[in-house]
């Protein structure tokens, strides 16, 4: 049985999520995600929607086998308790293969490290439709 992880901050679920986690899955039979913590977030504003919330909604997906929310001090953690056989980040995502997989092999944990490719669509991105939102708003 293969073991898949992705992870995310899923702040607006829209179709990008869904075509990232369902070829997360389309790789192996059981995927684990890992959803970002708040105060983890550092590389774009802070969620509107609290962890705990996200969490809820990515575990309801019917892609999904188990949804849970990252480690506070450390996000190899899940990674460790999980021991995932693939790792799957989406195109966006602000880690670097090499330096993930050798963190990674430093801690023993032998999973494959796969980056998705973009797909274009207009409404793929949570800030494009935050963009989308702003706009429709200013003609009210």
């Amino acid at each position: 049985m293969t073991r898949i992880l992705a992870t995310g901050t899923f702040e607006i679920l829209h179709p990008g999520h869904l075509y990232f986690l369902n070829e997360a899955k389309a790789l192996g039979d059981e995927l684990f995600v890992v959803v970002a913590r708040d105060e983890n977030i550092r590389h774009k504003p802070k969620p509107v929607i609290c962890e705990e919330q996200r969490c809820e909604m990515v575990g309801a997906l019917r892609v999904v086998d188990k949804a849970i929310l990252g480690d506070k001090e450390n996000f190899l953690n899940p990674v460790i308790e999980i021991k995932p056989d693939i790792i799957v980040l989406g195109y966006d995502q602000h880690f670097n293969e090499k330096d993930l997989e050798k963190k990674l092999k430093e801690n023993n944990i032998n999973a494959k490290v796969v980056r998705l490719p973009k797909r274009e669509g207009k409404l793929f991105s949570s800030r494009k439709i935050v963009a989308k939102i702003k706009e429709k708003k200013k003609l009210f």
